[in-house]
């Protein structure tokens, strides 16, 4: 009864608007107080905060946020969605095809899903616009390349999910390379079906001299390099997942440098947003652990465990439910609050069932993503529609295509753990 209240004051907290970082800490203590002592609660708030903010692994926060920044400052981004509209942009749907797989690009160098939709609806959205694109289809796709940074290494959200779960940083990241590989073409596919379907929703564009395609290629080579400074070296085992991040904000400095987008203003700049990103999320990783607590001495975890664990039901079955459970909120709420609220209490159930935490990680991202485009919530459209000044519900009526195909690809992970898991097995 009292967890039940203490998830109820908790709720009621985050619908007042309170931070999620704050909203936990506040709920946890009160939890804690109840349970407990305040003795009890004092031992909890003078170790926590030390214990959370001391873990190696969450240097990489910082050092990936600032390389974004640094990414961002840039403007490579630009640059790659003209490069890809160079080669494809002849194809029916060739631009929105060129949009995926700029997503994909910068998210492979970004690590922020928002600050990819934000860019992207800067730069291939009005694009699209200009060659006669329906305006829910440009923005539908838009809205869910921007989500490919959740997914693609450096993810910012695969690392907090590996704090919380206690599991392997690199390998998590590692895992996100095939299923972003196959996200992006599913985008791909489903913009090249719709196109099909209604061409005039998608006109093709006039074609590019071979010689202007090998010319635009000269702007790939950079994100390339950073790439594998930061992916590169964590597969081969040269660097941990903590000096790749370093690695790739240095990376990202030299190209901004280079760009000659790298002004002392414009450097300061970046960091001081990249320390403000990482405050917050230490804030939320804290709220989270002080609730984790409570969490523990009520045994709420271990008495879902048992309780599932006497239902006779295949664990595909439970499996299912969950992931449905998680669309449900993606709907209503932040994708990271999402990941907080939960995996210290589903990950040890997933676990009991017999699946690979690494493997749950992957999916539960990729689910999350289709929570980052569907109403009421969905922060990407509400991004996109901002940054591109298009109605919102313009957004929302373009991205349904993308949810059901996004459902298709993970039924095939689902269904082929592989797909997740092959990578990171063949890492040194």
């Amino acid at each position: 009864m009292t967890a039940f209240l203490i998830i109820v004051l908790l709720f009621g907290l985050l619908a007042l608007g309170v931070p999620v970082g704050f909203a936990m800490g506040v709920a946890g203590t009160i939890g804690l107080f109840i349970v407990g002592n305040w003795d009890m609660v004092l031992g909890v708030l003078q170790t926590t905060p030390l214990s959370t903010v001391s873990t190696y692994e969450l240097i990489t926060i910082p050092m990936f946020l600032l390389m974004a920044e640094l990414v961002l400052k840039s403007g490579i981004a630009d640059d790659l969605f003209r490069a890809a509209a160079a080669w494809v942009g002849h194809i029916r749907g060739g631009l929105g095809m060129a949009t995926a797989m700029a997503g994909a690009g910068f998210g492979a160098i970004c690590g922020t899903s928002t600050a990819s939709a934000a860019t992207l609806s800067a730069t291939s959205l009005p694009a699209m616009l200009r060659h006669g694109y329906e305006p829910k289809m440009a923005s539908g796709v838009v809205a869910i390349s921007g989500t490919l940074a959740m997914l693609i290494p450096p993810s910012i959200v695969l690392i907090i999910y590996g704090l919380l779960a206690e599991a392997n940083i690199g390998k998590l990241l590692i895992a996100g390379i095939i299923p972003g590989i196959l996200i992006t073409i599913t985008i791909i596919a489903t913009v090249y079906v719709l196109a099909v379907r209604n061409p005039a929703a998608a006109p093709v564009s006039p074609r590019v001299s071979l010689r202007d395609k090998i010319s635009l290629l000269r702007v790939i080579g950079p994100m390339i390099v950073l790439m594998m400074m930061v992916t590169g070296v964590i597969y081969t085992g040269v660097a941990t997942p903590t000096e790749a991040s370093a690695l790739g904000a240095f990376g990202a400095l030299l190209i901004a440098i280079l760009r000659g987008k790298a002004r002392p203003a414009e450097v300061m700049d970046a960091a001081k947003r990249a320390a403000q990103g990482t405050c917050m999320i230490a804030m939320i990783l804290l709220g989270a652990h002080i609730f984790g607590y409570f969490f523990t001495l009520t045994m709420v975890t271990q008495n879902l465990v048992q309780w599932v664990g006497a239902m006779d039901a295949s664990p595909w079955v439970v499996m299912v439910a969950i992931l449905l459970v998680y669309v449900i909120l993606g709907a209503f709420m932040d994708q990271l609050a999402i990941l907080v609220l939960t995996v210290p209490i589903v990950l040890p159930l997933v676990v009991a069932l017999g699946f690979d935490p690494i493997w749950f990680g992957v999916i539960v991202i990729v689910t999350a993503e289709v929570g980052l485009i569907t109403p009421p919530m969905g922060l990407n459209c509400f991004v996109v529609a901002f940054y591109a000044k298009r109605p919102v519900s313009e957004v929302f009526a373009g991205i349904w295509p993308h949810v059901f195909a996004h459902f298709i690809a993970i039924g095939l992970m689902l269904a082929f753990p592989q797909i997740i898991l092959w990578l990171p097995s063949m890492m040194k």
